[in-house]
């Protein structure tokens, strides 16, 4: 009797190192120290950020979550204070991104599957009063500026404008095309689309920038105004572009969304950084997530714990590689 439940203890203990061992990549060399992952201010990055941090937790690390700001954080990525940042747009974040790994210190760990685009973009009621859009050129029309003021601004129309922590040169390029707006930038990203949502209910006028992959795209017809197409020329040659004096005269760019981090993570948690690597996601299932919890009134949390639930195959593959 006593050598049987011996037995069975011992094979239920087998087990249980068995699973940990199925969930915990190369423990034995790494560190034990916290992986900090960095958040920022919109709740996409906050879904991708928590998923990644739940799958590495999974897989036995430690991790912490740190408020950041969208460009400065490289400070810290650098200096290894921080560690992996989940989101960086090629849209906005590219040339603080390509500064910081030129350094040799930040490392690209690769696209996240996301695909971004950022833009000025209209309510499709808008168009009666601006007919020429989404061409950029009907935006220099003082009547069509004008049916975009509000008190504040005009005769001037009113851009607004992401935080100011997001960049995109915005300000630049209203100068440099010389067109009669008045840039105004949101505190929030909440407060930018909370005022989306209060002006397209009263038809009222208003030009913003809007984001892909995010929820308000669906759920609100309009377009993106079509500005001259970017090139990496126009923003640092003058002559690149349309005015001979000055950068940014033209659109954003568009593409991948990438995941970067502290150079060290391959040496210090080699089994996270393969996992980090591994993670993608696309742009459909992120669009889901974010109207969830925008649109739904879902905690990031739950959201995050219901697609851990139902990409358990998925995920679990990509702290095995």
């Amino acid at each position: 009797m006593f050598k049987s439940v011996f037995i069975a203890r011992t094979l239920a203990a087998a087990l249980c190192v068995s699973a940990a061992l199925m969930f915990t990549p190369a423990r034995a060399q790494e560190s034990t120290d916290p992986i900090k992952l960095t958040l920022h201010d919109w709740t996409g990055q906050l879904i991708t950020t928590q998923i990644m941090g739940e799958v590495l937790k999974k897989a036995g690390y430690s991790v912490e979550y740190v408020q950041a700001d969208y460009l400065a954080q490289f400070a810290g990525l650098e200096s290894g204070d921080l560690h992996v940042a989940m989101e960086m747009w090629e849209t906005t974040g590219r040339d603080a991104m390509d500064a910081a790994i030129a350094t040799g210190k930040v490392e690209n760990f690769g696209e996240t599957g996301m695909l971004a685009k950022e833009e000025w973009w209209y309510p499709d009621y808008m168009k009666e009063k601006c007919p020429g859009l989404p061409n950029w050129e009907a935006l220099k029309d003082e009547k069509c500026a004008e049916a975009f003021s509000i008190p504040e601004t005009a005769p001037k129309g009113r851009y607004l404008g992401g935080p100011v922590t997001w960049g995109g040169f915005d300000d630049e390029r209203v100068a440099a095309l010389n067109l009669p707006f008045e840039v105004i930038h949101a505190g929030t990203d909440a407060a930018l689309f909370a005022e989306l949502e209060s002006a397209y209910q009263r038809k009222a006028p208003i030009l913003l920038w809007i984001y892909a992959p995010h929820w308000a795209p669906a759920k609100y017809k309009g377009e993106w105004v079509e500005f001259p197409k970017y090139s990496k020329e126009c923003y640092t040659d003058p002559a690149a572009g349309l005015n001979p004096d000055a950068a940014y005269d033209c659109g954003k760019p568009f593409g991948a969304i990438w995941k970067v981090g502290w150079a060290g993570v391959k040496d210090k948690w080699p089994g996270a950084y393969s996992a980090i690597k591994a993670f993608k996601l696309d742009n459909d299932e992120m669009g889901q997530m974010i109207t969830k919890v925008d649109l739904d009134g879902k905690k990031v949390e739950d959201v995050v714990a219901e697609w851990m639930g139902a990409n358990e195959a998925r995920w679990s593959g990509w702290i095995k590689k």
